[in-house]
């Protein structure tokens, strides 16, 4: 599929799902910020996807991922992450959204499998209680060491602020 085909409106996303459902489909749903996509992401949204048919990615608008994560984020804006997401094989469609959490989303959607990192306790996974409600799963996956967009940033900072190369030039 063409990936600008897979960054759809919640509208048109509801009415491909329930398509796929009558045609037996599993639905996998799970969201995040992904603003600095890295091997993390990608191998935790590759799990997401091998969890069921189709994988529906719920990416935090560029207002919600500042009212998360503080006003100098997302480095990425939220078309340009879309997009990145849109282009990975595993990921079947992408859905902006404007809400800090994606609990709305969820019951709008209702998932067969959500799916999170195994740093978030499954009882405080948004929208956990309403999948299993209905029958799903929640599925948490392991993280990467090493591998966070935090992370990254700080590395940039770091190297590029100028204390690493005064480090450097007294060695």
């Amino acid at each position: 599929m063409d990936a600008a085909k897979k960054i759809v409106t919640l509208e048109k996303l509801v009415a491909g799902l329930g398509r796929a459902r009558k045609s037996g489909k599993k639905i996998v749903f799970t969201n995040g910020c992904f603003d600095i996509l890295h091997v993390g992401h990608v191998r935790y949204l590759a799990a997401a996807g091998s969890e069921g048919d189709l994988l529906v990615v719920g990416l935090n608008s560029d207002a919600s991922v500042r009212t998360i994560k503080g006003d100098k984020r997302p480095l990425v804006p939220q078309d340009q992450r879309a997009e990145v997401l849109a282009n990975l094989i595993c990921v079947d469609f992408v859905v902006v959204f404007d809400a800090p959490d994606p609990a709305t989303l969820i019951e709008t959607l209702a998932p067969d499998v959500l799916v999170k990192g195994a740093d978030w306790a499954e009882a405080e996974i948004v929208g956990g209680d309403f999948v299993k409600s209905r029958g799903g799963k929640v599925v948490r996956v392991s993280l990467v060491p090493a591998a966070s967009t935090s992370g990254i940033i700080e590395i940039i900072v770091e190297r590029y602020s100028g204390k690493q190369e005064a480090e450097d030039s007294k060695e």
